[in-house]
């Protein structure tokens, strides 16, 4: 057994609920990884997942119910939620997507972790963005979330965006070059085999933030092993399975990645701490993600 999990508190009700909501979120590690966060600081806390298409249904629901706290928000919620929340931080409303929301007495506020969580498992892996050409794969929440934060806070010469939604990809490249205001070249184009090869030949760092790889989905790769090239940095924010087709293929060509689960452990630890009030007990977090990926 691992030695962080300690027992839970019994449900009352008093007991705080938090919830993750997506679909598909079958896979997601998020209610253990909280659970045993909760009782490693012997807190009043339950976490759960929802499988959810009605989002505003589901954020009706949590306005209503007076002991849910909060709720994490995951593919395909990420833009839409935010359309039924009472208040969302100033970045967020430019970034026009949120993984988190808090309930406070009935009025829900909403806010994303995962840009910063992104950058801070760049940060520790030793990447440098400055300067650097960005190649993001997918334009969804993750991905704005991710590119804002590194245009604002890193300093990257260009960010170019492959998507197959060219309306999803046009309004991304206009949200981030107003954000840029020049800095930053920023560049979009749909996502095809010559345009992802093309891409492939100047991106420093590649970060991929779509849903290929991920369950049910395993064992598949957007990028081809031969349009890696030496000295490029592989991000992957997919974190189930643990090492995904994409950081396989990478590795077999000596490249630097970085798994998804620095990612996830960033952000849940953001979201944990707004959750409760509570710092994060960070290397319980990431036991307990490690252990169960590991299964």
């Amino acid at each position: 057994m691992n030695k962080y999990i300690k027992k839970a508190r019994p449900i009352t009700p008093r007991t705080r609920i938090c919830a993750i909501i997506g679909n598909p979120v079958a896979h997601s590690l998020s209610p253990a990884i909280h659970n045993a966060a909760f009782a490693a600081l012997d807190l009043d806390f339950a976490y759960v997942a929802f499988r959810v298409e009605d989002v505003a249904a589901a954020l009706a629901g949590m306005r209503a119910l007076e002991n849910f706290r909060g709720m994490s928000v995951t593919i395909p919620h990420k833009m839409s939620a935010m359309q039924h929340v009472d208040r969302v931080a100033a970045v967020d409303q430019r970034i026009g997507a949120i993984n988190t929301v808090i309930n406070e007495s009935g009025h829900l506020f909403g806010f994303g972790t995962d840009g910063p969580g992104a950058l801070k498992a760049l940060t520790d892996a030793g990447v440098t963005v400055k300067d650097k050409t960005v190649l993001m794969l997918g334009a969804g929440g993750a991905a704005r979330a991710i590119a804002f934060t590194l245009i604002t806070a890193a300093a990257p010469a260009a960010v170019e965006i492959l998507d197959i939604s060219e309306p999803v990809l046009a309004q991304l490249q206009a949200d981030l070059t107003a954000a840029a205001e020049g800095a930053v070249n920023i560049s979009a184009a749909q996502m095809t085999r010559d345009t992802l090869a093309d891409a492939m030949t100047t991106a420093d760092i590649v970060i991929h933030c779509t849903p290929v790889g991920m369950h049910p989905k395993e064992g598949i790769s957007i990028v081809a092993k031969e349009l890696f090239r030496p000295g490029q940095a592989v991000f992957d924010i997919v974190y189930t399975p643990l090492e995904t087709r994409l950081l396989a293929d990478a590795k077999s060509r000596g490249l630097q990645v970085i798994s998804g689960v620095e990612l996830f452990v960033n952000q849940a630890v953001l979201q944990f701490e707004r959750f409760t009030g509570q710092n994060a007990p960070v290397e319980v977090m990431r036991s307990v993600v490690m252990e169960h990926l590991k299964k």
